[in-house]
């Protein structure tokens, strides 16, 4: 088994040694870098070729959503997964949209934050049935009609299965789930997905899932996305 090489990136010493520790005594992860800002962030990524980052918000310098940008918009840019304590923010929400292929909150526990780079180096965008949710639905709060009519314009392109598996991703279900309610195979499914994502122009699941949630097809009162 090939270790996920992993990029470590947060101001804070103590926090970088508590993950170093953490995340250097799984026999599949390898760290192969730490960060102190933002700024280091793509120097290291050319040097150590890491698969996945997990990035800090607040640095010094620059930080953790300006180096996320920069960083997804190179070719073969690595995953990021956004380090932070906000359980609803919109610094989170620009970190997803840059193309964080998710995040997790710095109380969470060491095994889910283990779990959670594990799936993103497998290609599957951390959606948190909470910490997600929450966020997904401060968006729809406070996003204006013309953010809701760009969206529901861009989900206009998709034909109707994969409109289907659009909702369902943005109701986080993973590829067996949907799966499952709509009746294919998890490798259509796959499909599916890939054609959205190039259609739409997006960078991953979560996108998909922010897209949904601007459209108006997801929502406390219309959680099968009708």
């Amino acid at each position: 088994m090939t270790a996920i090489r992993l990029l470590l990136v947060d101001d804070d010493p103590l926090v970088r040694a508590g993950l170093s520790f953490m995340m250097g005594g799984a026999d599949d992860i390898e760290i192969v870098g730490e960060a102190a800002d933002g700024g280091e962030v793509e120097a290291l990524v050319d040097r150590t070729r890491p698969d996945v980052v997990l990035m800090d918000i607040r640095m010094p310098t620059v930080d953790g959503l300006t180096a996320t940008e920069r960083l997804r918009g190179r070719e073969d840019a690595p995953q990021v997964v956004v380090l932070t304590t906000f359980h609803a923010d919109d610094q989170v929400l620009r970190a997803l949209r840059a193309g964080a292929a998710g995040f997790v909150l710095k109380d969470t526990p060491p095994a889910e934050i283990l779990d959670a780079v594990r799936r993103v180096a497998a290609g599957d965008p951390v959606l948190s049935p909470t910490v997600t949710r929450q966020l997904m639905e401060h968006a729809v709060g406070t996003a204006a009609d013309n953010r809701r009519t760009r969206a529901r314009e861009r989900i206009a392109a998709l034909n109707d299965r994969e409109r289907e598996v659009a909702v369902a991703v943005g109701r986080g279900l993973a590829n067996a789930g949907i799966a499952a309610e709509l009746f294919m195979s998890v490798a259509t499914v796959k499909t599916h997905v890939s054609r959205i994502l190039a259609k739409l122009d997006l960078n991953n699941r979560v996108q998909i899932a922010l897209l949904a949630y601007d459209a108006g097809l997801v929502g406390d009162g219309d959680q099968d996305g009708r």
